[in-house]
């Protein structure tokens, strides 16, 4: 009996044996889902900080504080380059494979956060929003890809739909760290005041 008798099948199951795969019975499967999950966490992160992060750009550059436009365009930008990272994101795929994708991602995602960090202008910022869109727009491509790549069929939906449990995660994550901040910047106020 060969593996073609058996549609659906990863290959791992020897024909005529009553094997059952679990989730946590392969380890490097699991691991590379976490590892391949984490874009979907900086996804979810990123959608969600800039909330909280946003009263303290408007402290820091009081051109934003004056202008909604400036403070829709600094949401926004992340989400525009995430619709651009993943429509192209296919192509990269298909051009330099699953792993140089998610480190081009990983690559372009790091660049924006340190653009973000050393931002003397709200336009800078702009930018640095813009291209950690444009690495977690691949990284939403890619992640799923490959984890249903390497994870055998018997498990594979359980394990690709780790990336949204982690984008929900990673949005969960975010709004506590927000909820940090705010308490702590209600505390400093009430010191000062």
């Amino acid at each position: 009996m060969t593996i073609e008798s058996f549609p659906g099948s990863s290959g791992y199951i020897d024909a005529g044996v009553d094997k059952k795969i679990t989730y946590f019975s392969n380890t490097y499967v699991l691991g590379l889902t976490v590892v391949a999950g984490i874009g979907g966490l900086l996804f979810g992160y990123d959608t969600g900080v800039i909330s909280g992060a946003l009263l303290y750009i408007r402290d820091e550059f009081e051109v934003v504080d004056q202008s909604s436009l400036l403070q829709e365009t600094i949401v926004s930008m992340a989400l525009v380059g995430a619709m651009i990272g993943a429509a192209t994101g296919g192509w990269i795929n298909d051009a330099y494979g699953r792993k140089r994708a998610t480190l081009l991602a990983d690559v372009v995602f790091a660049l924006g956060s340190f653009v973000m960090a050393g931002a003397p202008n709200p336009y800078v910022l702009i930018l640095g929003r813009f291209l950690v869109g444009l690495g977690v727009g691949v990284a939403s491509v890619t992640a799923p890809m490959y984890i249903a790549e390497a994870a055998p069929s018997e498990i594979r939906g359980g394990l690709v739909s780790t990336n949204v449990l982690m984008i929900t995660g990673g949005q969960f994550l975010s709004y506590l760290v927000n909820l940090a901040f705010t308490e702590h910047q209600l505390s400093r106020k009430q010191l000062q005041g």
